[in-house]
């Protein structure tokens, strides 16, 4: 009974220290049942480039933040419910090693642990907390649908849509749908896409745009065609799921690339912390 009460105590105080760590502009961690199992720094594939990022395993959520001073303060906090994530192993690259797919309907993204070893138990704890999570009848499955991972910019020199150069006029922008690079003239449509926001119109670009024109009129005439919704469901999920996959290829080659050398640095000298529990605590 002393070894739980004292646990609970230092439970809390880490979660408050981790709460003052964002500052003003995170969101409250503290909840009834919340139990931080571990922290440690992973490095992100961003938009541009690797960067490095602290992250913290919640038996219930995953918390990551930008790091302003290395464990003192973090900002741009983000919290992901655990029933919303699926991960994904991946082989190492030629640069990044160590590295996983991280899913969740409003975003995707790949992290790389300083080591293999590492990789593995954040993998595994992420695994044993969601499980334990949903086992407990708490919470629900979550969401079969993920968002897509956006390519790098400097995966491409040219829109992906019209092969056109990219240049200081000519931009890159991301298509929310497929993850694509396009310029603007390809990608100046919007649409809603439900997994990532319920209402607001996303950028998508022009071959995603006609994908959901023809959906939504196949939809409209029905069974006049021959095919049932559920078929064309089926159809529309085979499509995106083929989308994903190429994108996630390209990134997968693009992570061989030699400009990722310079930023890996020392991570593997980096180490992650699982915090000790006694073993009847139930998650």
């Amino acid at each position: 009974m002393m070894e739980l009460l004292t646990f609970d105590r230092e439970n809390r105080e880490r979660i408050q220290a981790v709460e003052k760590s964002f500052g003003a502009s995170g969101r409250s961690l503290t909840k009834q049942g919340r139990i931080l199992m571990g922290q440690g720094r992973l490095m992100k594939q961003g938009r541009r480039k690797p960067q490095p990022k602290m992250f913290f395993l919640f038996n219930d959520v995953l918390v990551y933040g930008s790091i302003l001073l290395n464990r003192r303060w973090y900002k741009n906090q983000k919290i992901i419910p655990l029933e919303d994530i699926q991960l994904e192993d991946m082989e190492d690259g030629m640069v990044l090693k160590n590295q996983w797919l991280i899913r969740t309907p409003c975003k995707s993204f790949f992290v790389s642990a300083p080591s293999y070893e590492e990789k593995r138990a954040w993998i595994e704890h992420i695994e044993d907390c969601r499980s334990s999570l949903l086992q407990g009848g708490s919470q629900q499955t979550g969401s079969t649908t993920f968002a897509v991972s956006w390519i790098p910019d400097q995966a491409s020199f040219k829109c992906m849509r019209c092969f056109n150069k990219f240049s200081a006029t000519n931009r890159r922008h991301h298509c929310r749908k497929c993850g694509f690079l396009v310029c603007n003239s390809c990608s100046k449509q919007r649409a809603v896409i439900s997994h990532i926001h319920p209402t607001k119109k996303l950028r998508v670009c022009s071959l995603c745009h006609t994908r959901n024109e023809e959906d939504k009129k196949s939809r409209l005439r029905g069974d006049s065609s021959g095919k049932t919704s559920s078929d064309e469901d089926e159809v529309a999920a085979s499509s995106d799921e083929e989308e994903r996959d190429e994108g996630e290829d390209m990134i997968q080659n693009y992570a061989c690339s030699s400009w990722l050398d310079s930023r890996m640095g020392t991570w593997g000298q980096m180490g992650t912390y699982v915090y000790p529990r006694p073993i009847s605590l139930q998650l």
